[in-house]
């Protein structure tokens, strides 16, 4: 069974023991989260209803992002800025689709 998510404004299509990264959720690493905003469920080609539906994920970890620079610079006025930003980013191991266990666990 698979079902899309919508979590940190993206979408992200998941299944039973998948590994996704995603935004920065509060919690801790081994902590369970609930992803409620289901967009869509199904299993092959059939989809199935996602009222009440949810999917269960284990946090394995909160990390940092590969560094941007950003650099800023106006032709003949030496000006010139440059600012690193690393986002945070969570990693999660889905766990369950509505009360579906992964086939791994």
């Amino acid at each position: 069974m698979f079902a899309i998510v919508r979590t940190g404004g993206k979408q992200y299509r998941v299944a039973a023991g998948d590994k996704i990264v995603v935004e920065k959720l509060a919690g801790e690493a081994g902590e369970t989260v609930s992803l409620g905003d289901i967009l869509l469920a199904g299993e092959g080609s059939e989809l199935k209803s996602t009222d009440g539906l949810t999917v269960s994920a284990e946090i394995i970890a909160q990390a940092k992002g590969e560094k941007v620079i950003v650099f800023k610079k106006r032709r003949r006025h030496n000006y010139r800025r440059r600012n690193g930003h690393r986002q945070q980013h969570t990693i999660l191991k889905i766990v369950s689709i509505g009360g579906e266990k992964s086939a791994e666990a």
